[in-house]
């Protein structure tokens, strides 16, 4: 089970950094675009991938919610870089860690719940995969080839 669980959180980590670089490489115009049906334009995407991933890794690690300050500033590309660096090895150290009935309390629509921490891992990975696809019907929209990031693609950049 481990192999399996490796697998998709280097994945998930391979496909987050290689996006990443994509959009690094982008205009601040074309950071700015979007489409309908999108969380928003590229960059507010890749932020909000990035804090995601740094609130479940939080929730998952130490049980608690990640404080952030009011009016956090934008990341920059090597901060969110450097995130999703530790979030994603963290992920990965955590996924052989969590026990199948371990739970953390969070507040869901104003009820606090206790929720499996694999639900948490699932989430993490679903989430990141949805917006990632939404960044690349963008990249497409405006006339930028973007990465394949299937499974296939992993598997033959692992050489």
């Amino acid at each position: 089970m481990s192999d399996i669980l490796t697998t998709l959180f280097r994945h998930h980590l391979w496909a987050n950094l290689r996006l990443l670089e994509r959009c690094a490489a982008l205009t601040p115009e074309q950071l700015d675009a979007s489409i309908a049906g999108s969380y928003g334009s590229i960059i507010v995407t890749f932020q909000h991938i990035v804090r995601a991933e740094q609130s479940y890794f939080s929730r998952i690690s130490t049980g608690k919610r990640l404080e952030r300050p009011e009016n956090e500033p934008p990341m920059t590309f090597d901060d969110m870089k450097a995130s999703l660096q530790k979030t994603g090895a963290g992920l990965l150290e955590w996924a052989s860690k969590v026990q199948p009935g371990e739970t953390v309390p969070i507040d869901w629509d104003g009820v606090m719940r206790d929720v499996p921490k694999t639900i948490l891992f699932t989430q993490a990975l679903q989430h990141a995969a949805e917006h990632r696809e939404q960044i690349k019907a963008i990249m497409t929209e405006i006339g930028i080839e973007p990465p394949d990031l299937q499974g296939w693609a992993y598997f033959e950049a692992l050489g």
